[in-house]
């Protein structure tokens, strides 16, 4: 009978990370995004209603948000990581080119959150009521998000031997393809911690956690998105201490170890500053109807 060791067991990650159609690239990272993005969408409709709110306001302040976030996500990319586009032998048009990957959530978040204020004005809904109807569906969409990095080969740990480990190849950007080696095959880099699978899974539970509290509790007005923010730093901080994929430091510290760090603590802070106060929900005079419905 044959036996099997942990060394041939691992999780595979794919060679083709695009396809082309014609003149046109698509990209998977691309698409994770933007399926992120209609899941999270809906839950938010769903939940923006059940405060009050209608579909078409909550699709109002979503067609702010997505935009600015996108932005604001590959902003952030560029400047922690602006070694990779400027300098000697750089391309700097490369920042430009976001569905080669490449988006950071911090930036993402921060001036998504630009946008949405600004959408929630126009619409009528007090933003904390948006921020927190859509705090589980932003989980949701990074859960999704992670994904894109499973096919780019991004997003891993130190190299390890657990069954579970994530067998990670060289990946030509420009084709979308796994480098060969002289034989024709794959080339692999080595075999990983899939730190994307578990900040994947990490965002599912603290999603599920978070609808779980909001309807168990009555928290405040802002509170639902303070809560956000703790559990989503709380995991991000514990991964990025795994990765071992390049990236810039400070004092020995990856960049966004720091950041999760600082961010938690202003999360923290915020949900006992916020979780007393009366709970978020949008006020209408008279029923509304809802165009979107």
């Amino acid at each position: 009978m044959q036996s099997f060791s942990t060394q041939e067991i691992f999780l595979p990650s794919p060679t083709l990370s695009a396809v082309a159609l014609g003149p046109l690239t698509i990209r998977f990272y691309a698409l994770c995004i933007l399926a992120g993005i209609a899941v999270g969408t809906w839950l938010t409709v769903r939940r923006l209603k059940a405060r009050g709110g209608t579909s078409s306001q909550a699709l109002d302040i979503v067609m702010w948000a997505v935009p600015f976030g996108i932005v604001g996500g590959r902003l952030y990319h560029v400047i922690t990581d602006n070694q990779l586009y400027f300098g000697p032998g750089k391309d700097p048009w490369g920042a430009l080119r976001i569905w080669e990957g490449g988006l950071g959530i911090w930036g993402a978040v921060a001036l998504g959150l630009v946008g949405a204020a600004i959408g929630a004005r126009r619409a009528g809904v007090p933003f904390a009521a948006f921020a927190d109807a859509a705090a589980p569906g932003l989980l949701l969409a990074q859960a999704l998000g992670r994904w894109g990095n499973w096919f780019n080969n991004e997003i891993y740990g130190a190299p390890t031997d657990l069954p579970w480990k994530l067998q990670i190849h060289t990946m030509d950007p420009t084709t979308g393809q796994a480098v060969t080696t002289p034989e024709g095959t794959p080339e692999v880099i080595g075999y990983f911690q899939p730190t994307f699978l578990y900040e994947s899974l990490w965002c599912l539970a603290a999603a599920a956690l978070l609808i779980f509290l909001d309807r168990k509790y009555t928290l405040g007005a802002g509170a639902v998105f303070s809560l956000y923010i703790v559990f989503y730093t709380a995991g991000r901080f514990a991964f990025e201490l795994m990765r071992s994929d390049e990236a810039n430091t400070i004092l020995g510290a990856r960049v966004n170890t720091w950041v999760a760090g600082v961010v938690f603590i202003a999360g923290l802070a915020f949900f006992q500053q916020l979780r007393s106060r009366t709970r978020s929900k949008v006020e209408t005079n008279g029923t509304l109807p809802d165009p979107a419905r």
